[in-house]
């Protein structure tokens, strides 16, 4: 048999009992993985924990496993529009969860005279259905009752797969009312008043201090004469202002 040793090496084809003392000696054990290999394959590794990896094997791949659920919904010829209302509601319900449907019509006495009453109000349903399933079976008559198979749609019912998040529906504008179920956005906050700033004036200069004593007049030029000569000008004369008089004090009567 072909020997592959507790790591994973290859040892080659070796005899049975060879290979059975060889796995004794390292304290493990011989098991067959391929007995139907040519040579039979085995490996030298420890039986419980191999045992045991193998049962939580099967377990994973029995919960990663779905059951096919079947469910049935049961309806008359002479049923009402309010209770068909009904029915679709819950078989709509059954094919978003993935399950298969089963809808059944009873005739009962004479109703059986008309089975095309009970296909016509099959269909109908279907019809209104569409949207969550497909029909994998037309409306087939047995004995007194006709039948009609329906699968769920793909996809239907199944969760998402992992790493993968659900499509999220767009956020409303800022300062809309959002539809129910939607998280709300705050509305953008106003802009703050600015505050109004007066022009600079200019700085108004202080008045001079008054002088006291005698304020000059600039000469005036003198008028020239009819006899003077033209090369001779008039000499500027100068005024001095006279202080004003002191008015003497007024006596009250």
């Amino acid at each position: 048999m072909r020997l592959i040793g507790p790591n994973g090496e290859q040892l080659g084809v070796q005899p049975t009992q060879r290979a059975l003392a060889h796995a004794q000696d390292l304290g493990y054990d011989l098991v067959e993985i391929a007995p139907n290999a040519v040579p039979p394959v085995a490996k030298i590794l420890d039986f419980g924990k191999y045992r045991f990896e193998k049962q939580q094997e099967a377990k994973e791949a029995k919960k990663r496993q779905k059951s096919v659920t079947w469910k049935e919904i049961r309806v008359t010829p002479k049923i009402d529009d309010h209770d068909i209302e009904t029915k679709v509601k819950s078989a709509s319900k059954f094919l978003a969860d993935g399950d298969k449907l089963k809808l059944t019509v009873r005739f009962r006495g004479r109703e059986l005279a008309h089975p095309d009453r009970g296909r016509v109000l099959l269909m109908q349903i279907a019809e209104r259905l569409k949207e969550h399933g497909s029909v994998e079976r037309t409306p087939l008559l047995e004995g007194r009752s006709m039948s009609m198979v329906m699968n769920p749609l793909r996809g239907a019912g199944a969760p998402p797969a992992p790493g993968q998040m659900p499509p999220q529906q767009p956020l409303p504008a800022p300062g809309t009312r959002p539809a129910p179920g939607l998280p709300r956005t705050p509305a953008a906050p106003a802009a703050a008043p600015r505050p109004f700033a007066a022009p600079a004036r200019p700085p108004v200069a202080a008045p001079a201090a008054p002088v006291s004593g005698p304020t000059p007049v600039a000469p005036r030029p003198a008028a020239p004469s009819a006899t003077a000569s033209p090369t001779t000008t008039a000499a500027p004369r100068t005024t001095t202002a006279r202080p004003a008089a002191a008015r003497p004090p007024q006596r009250s009567a």
